[in-house]
């Protein structure tokens, strides 16, 4: 018979707690030669997507700890930038070449766009790069946010920040594929609207990998 001490004590699924542990039991799923991206939905543009020249980035998936049931703060990154205008987005940008490694970027730029202090984040784990279509190499930085944060917005890089349940984001249900026909060619990507907002692209193909890794 299975354990039932182990199964009374179990968090709840979409806690923060239960995002930790499986984490942590994946803490070691990082091969070097491994990496998720674009190319694994669009195996027509591999060549193109895993290209040399990438340009390194991390982002920061913040889990907020809300007892039983979890949150992810993502942001709408500023009409007026250069790259991917109004996309919602988690926090993160390019790794500079002072920073340690892509947690200390992950944490900076968290820091610098939403000002969300790293004294309430716990940084659980990473996932492997992910390689976007737009010519970045993705550095998704798992982590744990404790309540008591206050975020202060940066409205050179940031409209807005805001908070999806994570039971929503790892709900395949929530996961619809749509396309585009780019370079004569049809590209596909994730789609998951909420509220009037439309996560897609690459922090979609981020959500559904972190899903297909963790929650599966």
């Amino acid at each position: 018979m299975p354990d039932r001490t182990d199964i009374a004590f179990a968090p709840p699924l979409y806690s923060a707690a239960d995002f930790r542990l499986r984490a942590l039991r994946e803490e070691n799923f990082i091969p070097d030669d491994e990496e998720d991206g674009d190319h694994r939905f669009n195996p027509g543009f591999g060549s193109f997507i895993t290209r040399t020249g990438l340009r390194d980035a991390a982002v920061l998936i913040p889990v907020v700890d809300h007892g039983a049931e979890a949150t992810v703060i993502l942001t709408k990154r500023a009409e007026t930038l250069r790259n991917h205008t109004g996309q919602v987005a988690f926090p993160g940008g390019r790794i500079d070449p002072t920073d340690r490694d892509p947690e200390h970027t992950a944490l900076r730029e968290a820091t610098e766009e939403i000002g969300l202090s790293g004294d309430h984040v716990d940084i659980i784990g990473r996932m492997p790069d992910y390689v976007s279509g737009s010519g970045y190499r993705i550095a998704p930085v798992l982590a744990v946010v404790r309540p008591g944060f206050a975020l202060s917005i940066n409205p050179d890089e940031v409209d807005a920040a805001f908070e999806v349940p994570l039971r929503f984001l790892m709900d395949p249900a929530n996961h619809l594929r749509d396309s585009r026909v780019w370079s004569g060619q049809e590209w596909f990507f994730y789609d998951m609207p909420y509220e009037g907002r439309r996560i897609w692209g690459v922090t979609a193909g981020i959500i559904r990998t972190l899903y297909e890794r963790l929650y599966t």
